[in-house]
């Protein structure tokens, strides 16, 4: 985000700032904003879930492996991206 003049939001979710800063990204990156704020979106809820739970959601009983690696999955590629953008300066 501060590589391309916007400062990182203070929460979790990045997801509306990516978009409202869509123009600012290079045109590769621009075109994955709405993978890259649904990926976003995802984490947090996650987040919060395994953090926190709720009132009918234990953590160790809902994640598994799958879970793990597709967050894993997810992450590398929003680096990937991430990598596109920081590159680009």
């Amino acid at each position: 985000m501060r590589q391309v003049g916007v400062e990182p939001p203070r929460w979790h979710d990045a997801g509306s700032i990516l978009r409202e800063h869509r123009g600012r990204l290079p045109a590769d990156a621009a075109r994955e904003v709405e993978r890259l704020a649904g990926i976003s979106a995802a984490l947090r809820k996650d987040r919060e879930l395994s953090f926190y739970g709720d009132i009918d959601f234990i953590p160790t009983e809902h994640y598994t492996r799958g879970h793990a690696q597709q967050a894993l999955d997810d992450v590398s590629w929003v680096v990937s991206v991430a990598a596109t953008v920081i590159g680009t300066r």
